[in-house]
Parts: structure tokens; sequence; C-alpha cells
């Protein structure tokens, strides 16, 4: 074999840890058998499309763009767009109802599960891995299926003959529009134990915590044979009990509890690149640190007066611990990490703890206890919150703070366990101290949350899965409701930085006021479910003839399921 490890089935699946890999992620069996039920289908796309027109994602294949000006359903489909209608900014809940709509026509005996810990998401209006058919080549959709087969083959067994296969596919997919960092994402999500998958916020993760150095330039991968040797390193590195991650699920769930991802202002996160990709890292290397204010975040995009940010700022510094909630689209987790930045007074993402709670998320995870180690073995490991308070101790003339997502998804009085009490601004200090459940290395089970520890939710109020959170948590945060902000302050923004059409601004802003009212002044609905100012921000400067498009693509295959969303049980609204 070329690179001396002999056949296998699961390439980067760690035996030790198999059973407990499982159930930590419970999502990838399914996936991994939609992968190969959807194989059968290369070669007859046309059944595909349509039962994925029926799902609650249907909408993103009704609207292909032709040579001759006119629109209409995609007449073909890849495998990784495919998947990518469910594995795209959705609730878990839906992300679990179209999964399973589609495993049930492939014939998939294995359920979605209700949470997706580790999985990385395409941007809404990025869905498709291939141009529209005005601009996609003839064989642009062959070469992707080409490349997702020979993924399938490379994972049964890893021989020369199905490494040069895969390489020579994923060269040419590469070639395709729109092919760039996702198909590492589209990898990952047909075989997860097996490809890396190197979104911005793992290309980060890898550079800045593990300091390898990722396989490509700022703009596009360095091809097949880099990624594979990538793959390879990595998975030698597994097999070291003192390496911090050891398999690709890990990995990327790591990544996105480490909270390094960029985010276009007012928006959902983008896969933007990392641009110190093609050296290791060292002291001298590290990203400069800037001075940070309220002022800041305004300049940035944030469509709150000044005023109002301090507002904030001085409840964050006064409570220790702040909840921003709002409807979907109002800009939480993009106002979260800049109210960090300005509370820490310096943008220093190392200072920044991030965290997204889910139904499985839980004392061991967040605070401090058991994980495998390697040899079957296990040993006392440090969560998110308590790597957090360490840093803190260690800095006291610091301000540290850790952001939690979705704070209401999880059990937080469960979650945070005795600390939960210590939260409270008059208790920081060593008098306040409680006694863990689990000790540390040194036996000491005494902890205390540091004065200068703050603590960022952000809290979805329109979920109706979810329940109100608890009194006991409610009474250690202070609360701010974020509305969505279509004013001057938007419109100047969208028109001078993003380039969208000023003739059609008006339009767009009427559409949404109009669209909120309606949605307000429904009595099954209310305030809580308007539409934010964020789907209708774009992420990046539009070109000049582009807006129509964009807002056309905005409406169809965000606001439009949405909409569907809240009125499932009365479509005639």
């Amino acid at each position: 074999m070329s690179n001396g490890r002999p056949e296998r089935t699961r390439l980067s699946r760690p035996p030790y840890s198999a059973e407990v890999e499982d159930r930590r992620f419970p999502w990838t069996k399914c996936y991994e058998s939609i992968a190969d039920k959807l194989l059968s289908y290369r070669n007859d796309r046309q059944p595909l499309i349509k039962r994925i027109a029926a799902t609650r994602s249907g909408n993103l294949v009704r609207n292909d763009r032709f040579p001759d000006g006119t629109n209409g359903p995609l007449a073909d489909i890849c495998p990784f767009t495919a998947m990518a209608t469910f594995n795209r900014g959705m609730t878990d809940k839906n992300r679990q109802a179209v999964a399973n709509e589609i495993a049930e026509f492939l014939g998939v005996g294995t359920p979605a599960p209700a949470t997706f810990p580790g999985i990385p998401v395409v941007h809404n209006q990025q869905t498709w891995f291939f141009a529209y058919a005005k601009a996609r080549g003839d064989g642009d959709i062959d070469a992707l299926w080409r490349v997702f087969a020979a993924a399938l083959s490379f994972s049964h067994a890893d021989t020369p003959d199905s490494r040069t296969e895969f390489v020579g596919a994923f060269d040419e997919a590469l070639k395709v529009k729109h092919v760039r960092w996702n198909l590492t994402m589209g990898l990952y999500w047909v075989r997860p134990w097996d490809f890396v998958p190197l979104d911005s916020m793992s290309r980060r993760y890898v550079l800045s915590e593990l300091e390898l150095r990722v396989p490509g330039t700022e703009t596009k991968l360095d091809g097949g044979s880099a990624y594979l040797n990538f793959v390879d390193e990595l998975n030698a590195r597994f097999d070291d009990d003192q390496f911090p991650v050891h398999s690709f699920p890990e990995l990327s769930l790591t990544a996105w509890n480490a909270g390094n991802r960029n985010e276009p202002a007012n928006g959902e996160p983008a896969d933007v690149v990392n641009s110190n990709v093609d050296s290791t890292p060292n002291e001298q290397e590290r990203p400069t640190i800037h001075e940070y204010s309220a002022t800041n975040i305004v300049d940035e995009g944030c469509f709150l007066p000044l005023a109002e940010i301090e507002r904030l700022l001085a409840r964050l510094r006064t409570r220790k611990n702040l909840i921003l909630q709002g409807p979907p689209g109002t800009g939480k987790t993009w106002l979260s990490k800049r109210l960090a930045f300005a509370l820490m007074g310096e943008r220093d993402e190392s200072r920044i703890r991030a965290v997204q709670f889910h139904p499985n998320l839980s004392y061991e995870d967040f605070v401090r206890g058991w994980r495998p180690v390697g040899d079957g073995k296990l040993g006392m490991a440090e969560g998110v919150f308590m790597e957090a308070i360490l840093a803190a101790a260690d800095s006291p003339d610091r301000k540290f703070v850790v952001v939690i997502e979705e704070i209401n998804r999880g059990n937080p009085a469960q979650i945070f366990g005795e600390l939960l009490t210590l939260l409270e601004a008059d208790k920081r200090s060593p008098r306040d101290s409680v006694e863990l459940c689990y000790p540390d290395k040194d036996g000491k089970r005494a902890i205390h949350v540091p004065e200068n520890l703050h603590v960022i939710g952000t809290m979805n109020i329109a979920d109706r899965s979810l329940a109100l959170v608890d009194l006991a948590l409610r009474r250690r945060f202070a609360f701010v409701t974020l509305e969505p902000s279509l004013g001057t302050a938007w419109a100047d923004w969208v028109v001078r930085e993003c380039r969208v059409d000023p003739e059609l601004v008006h339009d767009i802003r009427s559409r949404i006021v109009a669209l909120n009212e309606r949605v307000a002044g429904d009595p099954r609905l209310g305030n809580q479910f308007r539409v934010g100012h964020s789907y209708v921000t774009p992420s990046r400067p539009l070109e000049p003839d582009e807006t129509r498009d964009w807002f056309i693509d905005v409406v169809e295959t965000e606001i439009g399921p949405l909409l569907e969303e809240y009125w499932f049980d009365s479509p005639s609204d």
C-alpha cells in the first residue's frame, strides 16, 4: 500500500471508543446509510429530485435559471446538494423531519436522531454545490457524483486504486463552479468517520489549536492528494492519547465549541477562509489584538443606537450575565461576540469560549467529567465552562466571556449543576466556593466563578419546541429583547456596504414590515415570530444587477420555508 496502512472499512473511527462515539454522534449511522442509498440514483436522478421537492425543503429544487432567461425546477441534482437539503440553516426539529422523509424514500432503516452535534452546515443561500443552469458546465453534476462514489469506495478500502480514483475525482470536482471548501463538508456528511470537514470553524481550530497546516490557500484547496495526506496525518494523531481529539466528528464538534468562526454583519455564520494557512503558526504569527468598543459595534453594522449598546454593556458589567432574546434573524449571535469584545476592550478571540446548548449536552461536557482517553480508559477532563473559569482565575485583571448559543435548548439547571448558584453577581468570590461532583487532577473539588468571567446567552423565543427558561436561571441573567431593525440605519448600511439597489430597498423594507405586521397580528403567533433584519441583510457586497435575484432567493429558500413552518396547520394563511 502507498501509505503503509492496511486496508480498512472504518478509516478514522478509533476502535477503543467506537461505541462511545456512536452515542455521542448518533446521526452518523443515518447519514452513512442515506449516502449508501443515494448512490443507486447516480444514473437516474429524477425520482430523487421529485421526492426532495415534496419535503419541507422542496423550495430548494424549484427555481433553476436557464440560459434563455426562464426559470423552472431543477432537472438534475448531485448527492451533496441532496444531503444539503437537511444540512443547512434550520432547526434540529426540521432537520430531523427532512432527513427522515428522505431516508424513508430511500429505504433507510436507521432514523435520524433529534440532535446533530458536530455537523457543519451550508448557508441557506449557498445550498447547491453547483451553479444555475445558465452558468453550469455540462459535466459539473456528473463530476460531483463521481467524487461521491469514489469517496464511498475509498471508505470501504484504502487501496492504491481507490486512492487514485478519489484524488482524480476530487480534483475534477474542484473545477465545478461554487465548489470549494464545501466539498469537504459534503464528504464529511456522507462518511463522517473517514473525511475531515474543512469549514471555516474547523480550519481555524486546526490552525490555531491543533497547530497544523490546512491543505489550501485563502481561496482554494490544494487538491485531492493534499487533502488525503491531511486525512492520513489526522488519523495518525488520533491514536495519540495526548492529542485533543480522536475522530473527525469530535474535531468538528470541538471546533464549533471553541467558537473560532467569522460572521458577517447581522447575519448567520459564513464560511470565511482563514487567511493565515500557509505555515504553522508560531508566537510571532499570532493575530494582533486591536482595541474594541461600542463604537466599533456600530461601525461593523449594528443597527442599534450607540446609547443602547452602551446600556447593554453596562448591564453586562453589573449583572455579569446577559441573555439576548428575540425573533429569528435579529442578530443575536452576531451581537453577542461583539458585546464580548467591547466588554474586554479589545478583539481577543482567545478570551471567549463559545458553546451551543442542546438536549444531549451534559454537566460532564460543560463543567467537568470523565472522558475516553484511549486504551479503553477514562480520564477526568475539564468542560468549556471550567476552562473559562480557570483561564479567568489565572488572569484576574482581564475579562473573559462564555457565549452560550440557544441557552434554552438544553437543560441549564442540569448543565450548570452546582455552579448555577455561583453565577450570581454577588457570589463571585472564594468565600462562596462550592464543591463540584468531580475533583480535579489534584483531588480538589472547591471552585468559585471569578469576578472577571461573564456569560452571554442567546435565545430564540420563536421556537415553539422549546420551553421557557426556568426561574432559577432567569434570576441570574439580565434579559434584553432584540427587535427587527429595518430603519434608516439598516437602509443606509445595505446600500453603502452591501450595494443593494437603492430603488429596491424601500420595496424590501415595505414587504418585510407588512409581513411582520401580519405575523404579529396573528393570535397564534405574535411579535416573537416576526422576521428579523438579518434575512434581508446580505452577507457580502452584491453585484450591480444582483439585488432582485438575491431577494428572490432569500424569500424562496429562507423566509418562505419559515412561514410554511409558522402556518403549517393553516397553509391558506
